[in-house]
């Protein structure tokens, strides 16, 4: 990796990975590139920690994955298993986190309405009680 010249802000892979990558994973990619140089030196090491216990969980759920198909494979082929195994479950895992933010844009206007009514109504009645959602029982 390393940055075009002229190009600030922009990173760009060596080889052939960046033929690799599509349009939203190499913009992806250079937004987790400029994040990373932000960070101070404490900051990443977190990060590769957090990160090496994420590869060895997986890892583990990769060989588990694989004892549980009942394949025998030999060296190479169950390096490739669990290479892809890891390569799907990160898609996986991508998806699942796009779809759940979807889901959470939908809801977001919704939820606003919902306070600024809340807040509104606490505005104009300053003796509000914190919880207006919650309607009082009628006929005592």
């Amino acid at each position: 990796m390393r940055k075009g010249p002229g190009r600030e802000g922009e990173f760009h892979f060596r080889g052939e990975h960046s033929r690799e990558l599509s349009p939203e994973d190499r913009q992806r990619f250079n937004r987790n590139a400029e994040r990373w140089m932000q960070m101070t030196a404490e900051e990443r090491r977190i990060m590769r920690e957090r990160e090496n216990l994420r590869r060895d969980r997986i890892q583990r759920e990769a060989e588990t994955a694989l004892r549980d198909s009942g394949l025998r494979l030999d060296a190479e082929k169950r390096a490739l298993f669990e290479s892809r195994y890891m390569q799907e479950r990160t898609r996986i895992e991508h998806s699942m986190r796009q779809e759940l933010e979807a889901k959470r844009q939908q809801q977001l206007p919704a939820l606003i309405d919902r306070l600024k009514k809340e807040f509104q109504s606490q505005q104009s009645h300053p003796s509000a009680t914190a919880a207006p959602t919650a309607s009082p029982k009628s006929g005592n």
